[in-house]
């Protein structure tokens, strides 16, 4: 009890200081309103703006470990919060320092969804749809591109998926043979769920027949 408390109680606090944020840039305050998600960042976690910024992602992630288990709520919530933040800097002409931001923020949120977030606290889907749309073009960092591709699989969202594996495949983050559990996973699904997801059975089967064309070129290759 006393830890949902907690956490409703930072979330609560969070939903404040975006609104107070949103009032600033409408003002453009650029300047104070990161003052603000520093403030907070400062109150709720053990950490500024500039520390998190310079952590790689596996770091912040381990700092919300205790003895093994991830604190997913805490975590996506930090990743709300450099969101935010990048939105100021792209705001105000800094592009770069908020496509790191959006890209770390993302990277978190899907660690924070695997590890069991409560995906209606901040409702993580939506924030983890907007943080896509925000970095749309930008080429991820492989270890997010891979965490997307599963999440995307887990969502349902199997046209998407797809789309993440042959990115994927093009720079050598994942394997063919993957892949190809990838299509036969689906090919257990009824239509309607493919349909769903956007990838039909007859694209679904080819994917399947692709795989393994690269798997027999890859063993091809491998022999001589």
């Amino acid at each position: 009890m006393f830890r949902r408390d907690y956490i409703l109680r930072m979330v609560e606090e969070m939903t404040q200081m975006i609104a107070k944020v949103f009032d600033l840039k409408k003002e453009r305050k650029y300047t104070e309103a990161l003052w603000e998600i520093d403030e907070l960042l400062g109150k709720q976690f053990p950490l500024n703006s500039n520390l998190l910024n310079s952590l790689p992602t596996e770091e912040i992630t381990d700092m919300f470990t205790i003895r093994d288990t991830v604190e997913s709520d805490k975590l996506q919530s930090v990743a709300r919060l450099l969101y935010e933040e990048g939105k100021i800097y792209s705001e105000f002409g800094q592009t770069d320092e908020g496509l790191t931001r959006f890209m770390k923020a993302l990277h978190l949120s899907l660690v924070a969804d695997f590890h069991g977030a409560n995906n209606e606290l901040i409702n993580l889907p939506q924030q983890i749809q907007n943080m896509k749309q925000a970095i749309n073009g930008y080429r991820l960092p492989l270890k997010t591109e891979l965490m997307l591709f599963h999440y995307h699989e887990k969502k349902g969202y199997y046209a998407e998926a797809e789309n993440g594996l042959f990115r994927l495949l093009e720079r050598e983050g994942i394997e063919p043979e993957e892949g190809l559990t990838f299509y036969e996973r689906l090919r257990k699904l009824d239509d309607q769920r493919l349909d769903q997801g956007e990838l039909p059975r007859i694209e679904v089967d080819e994917g399947f027949t692709e795989m393994k064309r690269k798997i027999q070129l890859k063993s091809f290759g491998s022999s001589k």
